[in-house]
């Protein structure tokens, strides 16, 4: 009976090439479109996340127990020696890099400026840290070196200071006295942001520990293969970590980057629901005057004995040929221009500039869409969803035809 019903469908579909053609490229339209919006999203938050994760904060990050509370940067780890072994042998940990942080005045000659001070170690900071990655002058610490400072181009010109030049940083140390040093400057970064280029001032976390009398790491920052698997990798290191340590995760890092992107999800999908909304509309409107044009037949099947369930079941298994033959053309509309995005990528250089900032983050001004196999799902369940709620009504219209009245007007 099912191979009958089916095979019924397929003519039923067939019978009329024009107007399941029109239904077809409607849905296929509509479910295009729906596919390469998400693909940007995707695209953008991935965007988003990586930048805000390689300025500095990381996807996760191994903290003090109290920092989370005031974030103070005078905290630090119980063991962290044991914190970074346990994140580098995480799987997919891509970077694993430990940091010290101190507030400290920078003076040269009588300018005087409020710094945060990085305490880094040199070899590994540079793939973790992508502002530090390319420098615009000069060259990073040197590690085993002493005495070296690497500062954002904002830093240098409130300083009145270039390559090769020495700055005295003084520090309120763990005693409670004033503890000074002279660092002399190695590079020069910059982004493109002052703001951001006046965050940077990196040394060794050696050297930052004699300055303070503060030893140790304050923090140890992770950069992952996959940002999506921030929290497994978090519930994965939390069990690792010195006790006294936890671990956070890029949105308790950066909650207005995690607002945004709620906000970008958000917004796909509502565009996404307008979409299927008017493909819901369209594939109504055609399967209704499909029932319309074929009450002669669904009085006849009536008469002859068929059941309102199973026509019910005969009209959805008509919408359903025509989800899969409409997430077939949304996929082959779709995916020329989803790779084209995925590989060229879309370029805001002409709105944004050379680059953005965002909340101190250095946003790319090239987008580049997400491509995958939730592609192939997404269509299906777009396609086939809307295609089986458009049809529930003119299913329902079908059950309800009168053999007698409708074969009579009819003739």
């Amino acid at each position: 009976m099912r191979n009958v019903s089916t095979t019924y469908a397929v003519r039923s579909v067939l019978r009329n090439a024009r107007r399941t053609a029109l239904s077809v490229v409607g849905i296929g339209i509509g479910c295009a479109l729906a596919l390469y919006v998400d693909s940007l999203i995707r695209g953008t938050a991935q965007l988003y996340v990586a930048m805000a994760a390689e300025s500095g904060s990381g996807h996760l990050r191994v903290v003090p127990a109290e920092w989370p509370v005031n974030r103070d940067v005078d905290l630090r780890l119980a063991d962290w020696r044991a914190d970074l072994a346990a994140a580098r042998a995480l799987p997919g940990v891509r970077a694993a890099a430990p940091r010290a942080r101190a507030q400290v005045l920078v003076a040269m000659g009588s300018h005087v400026l409020s710094v945060e001070m990085v305490g880094v170690d040199p070899a590994v900071e540079p793939s973790a840290d992508r502002l530090v990655r390319r420098l615009a002058q000069g060259a990073y610490l040197s590690p085993g070196g002493t005495g070296e400072v690497v500062v954002g181009r904002a830093i240098a010109d409130r300083l009145d200071a270039e390559v090769g030049d020495e700055i005295l940083a003084s520090v309120v140390g763990a005693t409670g006295d004033i503890e000074s040093a002279m660092f002399r400057i190695t590079g020069l970064a910059a982004t493109g942001s002052e703001d951001v280029d006046a965050g940077i001032c990196h040394v060794t976390l050696e050297d930052l520990a004699r300055l303070t009398g503060r030893e140790g790491a304050g923090e140890v920052t992770l950069i992952l293969d996959d940002w999506q698997a921030a929290e497994t990798a978090r519930a994965a290191l939390a069990a690792r970590v010195a006790g006294g340590d936890r671990v956070l995760t890029w949105p308790e890092l950066s909650p207005e980057f995690e607002g945004h992107l709620r906000q970008d999800r958000a917004t796909t999908r509502l565009v996404t629901a307008v979409i299927i909304v008017i493909v819901l509309l369209g594939v109504t409107s055609a399967q209704l005057a499909a029932v319309l044009e074929r009450r002669k037949e669904f009085a006849v099947l009536a008469a002859l004995g068929m059941k309102p369930p199973r026509m019910v079941r005969l009209v959805l298994q008509e919408a359903l040929l025509l989800g899969l033959a409409g997430a077939a053309a949304g996929l082959a509309i779709a995916l020329p221009f989803i790779a084209w995005a995925a590989t060229a990528g879309l370029d805001f250089r002409q709105w944004m500039g050379s680059n953005y900032a965002f909340e101190g983050v250095i946003l790319e001004p090239i987008v580049y869409a997400d491509m995958g196999w939730w592609i192939v799902i997404e269509a299906l369940v777009i396609a086939l969803g809307a295609t089986t709620v458009a049809s529930l009504y003119p299913a329902w219209f079908a059950t309800r035809t009168d053999p007698a009245a409708a074969l009579r007007s009819a003739q």
